[in-house]
């Protein structure tokens, strides 16, 4: 049996006026995704156990079986293993944003991307800024565009600390980090502030009006966590495919294969097509590829109503339907399409809401298909809600008659 899950991550969304009504997923044209929910499996996931917050590492973590609160310890632990940095006991890993704040509006947050800066560029800026401001105690990793690792040695992981992307607009000073240790991090960012005005890769950026980066924000910081392999638990091969360290940093700990697709970039440039050649290629070794899509949630993120509809459909004919077309190749299968959380068009940022999920198999036994297209609207008319979400990726593996017999109502 050969299991795929492709996840459009913050594809799910609420109903919008200027779409009649609809969700941009609902407006979208996505025959693919259509077909997988009409001969296949509809339903809603819920991957966000109640009192965390919606992000994208708790619900990829729950997509891929694993329970949050039994397991998550912060983002910054999770794209640390994506970047081979190995975590003492003692070390705090935050996820480390480059972003732009628009001082002469009294530092608000710009834009979380610092105008979605190169890797190249950024790396130059954070291995400049890990010479100028790092130490025996801090030191900064470069990531990919304006996503990097900042490690805190002997710190503190009971801070308050705020998403970036989730105060776009809004003055920074009331989310900046709050509690014990939280002094050092103000420090640095400010030190970082005064390095990065002078710096050359932002005096060539503003000279050819692209935005800056003008400060570092530190955010979900944790010690390293303890997870099971699923490929030992489930007794499979398995990979990973997407374009950013938290994806390949959970794939780490779960003992997934990290596959790498030249231009993927985690926005809406991405190389779509070779996500789907590169998961059809992966399915002749392994057993199990999780193929992630950022672009539909960068959309959300920048409020972009008519770029999350094109990264959708973007999605869904590049990647989704090049997957599907060539399942059949393989003999016997499980096919998931699903959203990890809401990026509603109308907040900016995540919400808890359950998402939509299909799932097909070769197996006509194993398929409910009742006709329906993939939406919220239809997934919620389905009766099917899988709560606590974590054990949709368990029914996947081993279960699945479990779902068709509705008797996870």
């Amino acid at each position: 049996m050969k299991y795929v899950i492709i996840l459009g991550d913050g594809m799910a969304d609420y109903p919008i006026d200027e779409l009649g009504g609809m969700t941009p997923l609902e407006y979208a044209r996505t025959p693919n995704m259509d077909e997988i929910a009409a001969r296949g499996t509809l339903g809603l996931v819920d991957t966000i156990p109640e009192g965390m917050a919606p992000a994208s590492d708790v619900a990829n973590m729950s997509i891929l079986g694993y329970d949050p609160r039994t397991c998550y310890s912060g983002r910054g632990p999770l794209e640390a293993a994506s970047m081979g940095v190995e975590l003492a006991p003692q070390d705090v890993a935050f996820r480390c944003n480059l972003v732009t704040l628009e001082e002469n509006h009294g530092n608000r947050m710009a834009d979380y991307t610092a105008g979605q800066i190169s890797s190249q560029e950024a790396s130059e800026i954070m291995n400049d800024l890990n010479t100028s401001l790092g130490d025996s105690e801090v030191k900064f990793y470069p990531g990919v565009s304006f996503r990097h690792l900042l490690v805190w040695t002997k710190g503190r992981d009971d801070l308050t600390t705020t998403p970036p992307h989730d105060i776009t607009g809004k003055l920074v000073r009331e989310y900046l980090p709050q509690g014990e240790g939280a002094e050092m991090l103000n420090a640095l960012m400010r030190r970082s502030q005064d390095f990065l005005l002078s710096h050359p890769i932002n005096k060539a950026r503003l000279s050819q009006g692209m935005r800056p980066a003008t400060t570092i924000w530190p955010w979900g910081q944790g010690r390293k966590p303890t997870m099971k392999r699923i490929t030992d638990e489930y007794h499979l091969t398995g990979g990973m495919i997407s374009a950013v360290d938290l994806l390949h940093g959970i794939a780490r700990y779960a003992g997934l294969d990290s596959l790498h697709v030249q231009g993927a970039t985690g926005y809406t440039d991405t190389n779509y097509s070779g996500k789907g050649k590169k998961t059809i290629e992966a399915l002749k070794e392994r057993d199990l590829v999780f193929v992630h899509v950022e672009a539909p949630d960068a959309m959300g993120h920048e409020g972009n109503l008519a770029g999350k509809i094109r990264a959708i459909e973007d999605f869904d004919n590049l990647v989704v339907g090049q997957i599907l077309q060539a399942m059949p190749s393989f003999g016997d299968y499980r096919l998931m399409v699903t959203s990890d959380h809401p990026t509603p068009i109308s907040l900016m940022t995540h919400s808890s809401d359950p998402s939509p999920f299909a799932v097909l198999s070769n197996l006509p036994r194993e398929n409910q298909g009742r006709s329906y297209n993939f939406g919220e609207t239809a997934a919620k008319t389905s009766g099917i809600l899988i709560t606590p979400g974590f054990k949709l990726f368990q029914f996947f593996i081993n279960s699945w008659n479990k779902v068709i017999d509705s008797r996870m109502k």
